[in-house]
């Protein structure tokens, strides 16, 4: 009985392991991904015929909201570390409930990009307002992934699948959406700051 328990944990700490070192992988090929986005961007900046617009209010909202549901996040990683089942699952709903204000609000922001007459591509296009909207809808892409997570999460802090001996999917979770979340603010920095 005892050689059993002690295969079970070795299998555990096993599994978790090789679930980081695969999310780190994960998350080392998004930043080189976004550093060849923002380097492209910088390059083509310094050649000129760059469009000015205005930054949607939007994306300042939803850089609050990013900010607020890494807290709720640090939340839920704090509760089923010490059994809070419950608060695990208030803290989870709460993240995605920001993590979909998030999207709306991005939504709003690229409503506004169009009435300002910044598109992607197509005519009456420019650079600048191509790059602007292909890096944050990238991340925003990313950011659906976390938001599948979470839901996955949730469903099994429902089921009482988690509990301080055994919180491997939120702790993969709660990596990924810090991720986003400093991801997210090096991301609007850059696009606002180098303009």
């Amino acid at each position: 009985m005892t050689q059993e328990i002690n295969i079970d944990e070795e299998m555990r700490q096993s599994r978790r392991k090789v679930a980081k070192n695969l999310l780190w992988l994960g998350i080392v090929g998004i930043i080189m991904l976004f550093a060849g986005f923002t380097s492209a961007y910088v390059v083509r900046l310094a050649k000129g015929d760059w469009m000015q617009f205005t930054i949607p209010k939007a994306f300042f909202i939803s850089t609050a909201l990013i900010l607020i549901s890494s807290m709720t996040m640090n939340w839920a990683i704090t509760s089923v570390k010490k059994d809070l089942n419950q608060n695990l699952k208030i803290a989870t709903l709460l993240t995605l409930i920001l993590g979909f204000g998030f999207m709306l609000s991005q939504y709003l922001g690229y409503k506004d990009l169009w009435q300002q007459h910044v598109y992607f591509t197509g005519p009456g296009s420019n650079a600048s307002g191509s790059f602007f909207i292909l890096i944050a809808f990238m991340h925003l892409l990313h950011l659906i992934g976390g938001l599948i997570a979470l839901i996955v999460v949730y469903f099994k802090a429902l089921g009482g699948k988690y509990s301080s001996s055994d919180y491997l999917g939120v702790q993969l979770c709660s990596i990924y959406w810090h991720f986003l979340d400093v991801l997210w603010i090096y991301l609007f920095l850059f696009l606002y700051l180098i303009r």
